[in-house]
């Protein structure tokens, strides 16, 4: 039997609760500059807003960058580990617990400057090249609109050295960072490929509660103008 002033002090201790003590694990890819490595440091615009919606929620984190298709891999096998920055697309939506938007974006087919290739509708694109990385939706997004001339490389950034080498004719990018990457590199908007929200992407056993949390942090960032900001900070500019 446990003695009164022994129960008294047992009691007395901070409770830690299941929510209290979990941590959620955190997986993306190396895309710049939305998530990337800077020396042993983890930036990128996507980074930023799940570490300041995480600390908003009260919810410890960590983060891992690896390839797109690990990771997505890892995040449905998982307890407690989430990807982002994820495309909604209907065959995702059962699969995953979501919190979006992260951004909502055009997604865009571009070429070189130098390529010759005409601004045009997608479906006059099919006969070209188009280079994506493996796992990303973009991947599966082609393949439903009648393209048969696929690139799969490892990651984002393979897949943008083999556009300005001229390996291959055409890349699906967010028409939000190549805003950006324009003004790097001579590229140029040749076709628009969808429209999507997209987010951050749970395994289906994610506490729900804590999911909850998550949304209601985000949704404040966005609607007291933080999302934007941290968008303006990495020379992105959002939909109005």
């Amino acid at each position: 039997m446990i003695k009164p002033l022994l129960l008294l002090a047992l009691l007395s201790l901070p409770f830690a609760g299941p929510a209290s003590a979990a941590t959620v694990n955190f997986v993306t890819e190396e895309y710049p500059p939305f998530s990337y490595h800077e020396g042993k440091d983890l930036k990128g615009a996507a980074i930023e807003q799940v570490r300041m919606l995480m600390r908003k929620a009260g919810i410890d984190m960590s983060v891992e960058i690896m390839p797109w298709s690990r990771a997505y891999a890892a995040t449905q096998a998982t307890p407690m580990t989430c990807l982002f920055t994820t495309a909604h697309s209907p065959e995702r939506d059962q699969l995953f617990k979501w919190v979006e938007p992260l951004l909502v974006d055009d997604n865009i087919l571009v070429a070189t400057a130098s390529s010759g290739i005409p601004a045009t509708d997608p479906d006059s694109t099919r006969r070209y090249v188009v280079g994506t990385h493996r796992g990303d939706y973009t991947e599966k997004l082609l393949k439903e609109k009648g393209f048969t001339r696929i690139d799969v490389a490892s990651d984002f950034p393979s897949t943008l050295r083999k556009l300005l080498s001229g390996r291959i004719d055409l890349m699906p990018i967010s028409s939000i960072y190549f805003e950006k990457l324009k003004l790097e590199h001579p590229l140029v908007r040749i076709a628009t490929l969808s429209s999507q929200s997209l987010g951050i992407a749970c395994e289906k056993s994610f506490p729900e509660d804590l999911r909850a949390r998550m949304q209601q942090a985000l949704d404040e960032l966005i609607s007291d103008g933080t999302q934007r900001a941290i968008f303006e900070k990495y020379g992105l500019r959002p939909r109005p």
